[in-house]
């Protein structure tokens, strides 16, 4: 069962890896028994789903969850249900990847206008008299 992104991208079965294990916290004697915690693997730096920006962009916004060989870790342990974390942890990977989707707008830069560099060397001048008044003669 693939995990679609967007129209274009989706992510194949083989490039995520999940794995269950037990979860900690409070669950009485069931904790020890039920392994409902997933740890969801998405091979990013080897899909071929995303292009190399998309890819850059990701690994940027994983910080930790990104590891040495170019695979992104995601891990949920916040209901009971195994089903459930498995779910939360495929909407956590898709909303990843549409954010890292999201090219950022390239900031350009402005000029203050004369007025505003006008009023800011008036209030710096008041500033420095009102300084000056202070000193002792």
């Amino acid at each position: 069962m693939a995990l679609k992104i967007t129209d274009r991208i989706e992510i194949a079965d083989w490039e995520m890896t999940e794995q269950f294990v037990r979860s900690s916290g409070p669950g009485g004697q069931n904790v020890n028994k039920v392994s409902s915690a997933v740890e969801l693997r998405f091979e990013a730096e080897r899909s071929p789903s995303l292009p190399g920006p998309v890819k850059a962009r990701l690994r940027r916004l994983a910080g930790r969850r990104w590891t040495k060989e170019g695979a992104l870790v995601i891990f949920v342990d916040e209901t009971r249900h195994q089903a459930r974390n498995r779910e939360i942890a495929r909407d956590r990977l898709a909303e990843l990847v549409r954010k890292a989707l999201e090219k950022p707008k390239r900031r350009v830069p402005t000029k203050p206008t004369r007025g505003s560099v006008e009023r800011r060397i008036k209030a710096k001048k008041e500033r420095s008299e009102v300084k000056r008044l202070r000193q002792n003669p």
